[in-house]
């Protein structure tokens, strides 16, 4: 008889065992950057044995091991030896501590005194129980640049304290570290736009919230038109230009579900209006279908919510839709032509108006302060189009 071969170890259960695995070590005794430390030692060890011996209790087989590493770090500092050895005695075997504290763990991450780059990081750490190595390669960076990066944000919490608790920490702050997460895009090993939608989804189900809701909606609004966004060689394709037939039709009827549920609690926020607008577009079967002036109806409320130049900017390409390009072009002209992107929008409008000259001078300047590759030669391309028309 042929012995069964070993199963992988399944990463999805090891990232959503984390928190929980940190929050205990914490709770024992641990700082969190300690904690954080032998969980993540624990998680390689995990990858190494369960293939061939898995746990019975894989939540418990995680704590025992970590605290394991945790008190050998303790012993190995020789000046705290005498104190900490009788402190940190390992407890008696007995059920693992049912407490979560993967939510509580979100806000520590989202913490006001780490910049937005360490506070993303740190949250794939943490919660997401990413390696160093994976979220080095999704930045693109060195992995050491990435250690640093970790190492500065968990010394920083430690400094903070975790207490389990969540309240009267900033919710926005958690959203706007998860947004950032979604908008780093897809490279390396790890697909940061799943990922963020897999935490998100947990900040929904451990917290009622409308505006959680709001960025999950978003989320898979966006996510669902992934497929048609880059032609074969790379290259964007525009929304009007996309093949409607390569659209998540389940991720958009699971945003629109989302949304619905969350703006039925009448209490609107910035995430569920941008959610709207992307459920307007996801809705039109054509481009010439959209409804652009609901879409316009809804960058009012962003415009009210957050007062954002770029939501500005946004609406002006909508009224140019929905009340032609001339109206487009007064609402530009109203904003800053400083803004990324703003000499773009004045080369569509302008095509749009008509006016092909100005225009294709309008994309060969937006193509130079263009902030990727992609979007450049996106760009570069509008302009030799146009130039080719006015031979």
């Amino acid at each position: 008889m042929t012995p069964a071969l070993p199963q992988p170890v399944d990463e999805a259960v090891l990232r959503s065992l984390t928190p929980a695995v940190i929050g205990i070590l914490v709770r024992r005794g641990a700082d969190f950057a300690a904690a954080e430390d032998a969980v993540q030692e624990a998680l390689l060890e995990a990858v190494r044995r369960w293939p061939d011996d898995p746990p019975r209790d894989p939540k418990g087989w995680l704590v025992t091991v970590a605290w394991r590493r945790f008190l050998d770090a303790v012993r190995a500092e020789a000046a705290r030896l005498n104190r900490e050895v009788r402190v940190w005695q390992e407890p008696e075997a007995g059920p693992v501590s049912s407490v979560d504290d993967t939510l509580a763990l979100y806000f520590l991450c989202a913490h006001p005194s780490l910049t937005p780059a360490s506070a993303v990081a740190l949250t794939l750490r943490a919660v997401g129980g990413l390696t160093t190595k994976q979220i080095a390669q999704a930045y693109l960076v060195p992995e050491a640049t990435m250690a640093q990066r970790i190492s500065r944000a968990k010394r920083t919490v430690s400094d903070v304290g975790f207490d389990g608790q969540p309240q009267g920490r900033d919710v926005a702050t958690v959203l706007r570290v998860l947004y950032l997460v979604f908008n780093e895009g897809y490279s390396g090993d790890v697909d940061l736009a799943a990922e963020a939608i897999r935490l998100t989804r947990e900040l929904a189900a451990r917290i009622e919230h409308e505006e959680v809701l709001g960025l999950l909606a978003l989320m898979l609004l966006h996510h669902a038109r992934r497929p048609a966004r880059t032609r074969p060689d790379g290259s964007l394709v525009p929304l009007a230009e996309q093949d409607r037939n390569l659209w998540d039709t389940a991720a958009i009827a699971e945003g629109v579900d989302i949304l619905q549920t969350a703006l039925a609690r009448d209490r609107l926020g910035e995430f569920q209006a941008q959610a709207a607008i992307a459920a307007l577009h996801a809705d039109a079967r054509t481009v010439e279908e959209t409804d652009w002036v609901q879409v316009v109806e809804w960058y009012d409320e962003l415009v009210r919510l957050t007062d954002s130049p770029v939501v500005r900017l946004n609406r002006a390409v909508a009224v140019g839709e929905a009340d032609g390009a001339r109206a487009g072009l007064a609402a530009l002209a109203e904003l800053d032509p400083a803004l990324p992107r703003h000499t773009a929008v004045a080369a569509y409008l302008h095509e749009k108006d008509g006016d092909l000259a100005s225009a294709a001078e309008l994309y060969v300047l937006a193509a130079r302060k263009a902030p990727s590759i992609a979007e450049r030669d996106h760009l570069t391309r509008q302009a030799a189009r146009i130039n080719a028309a006015l031979r």
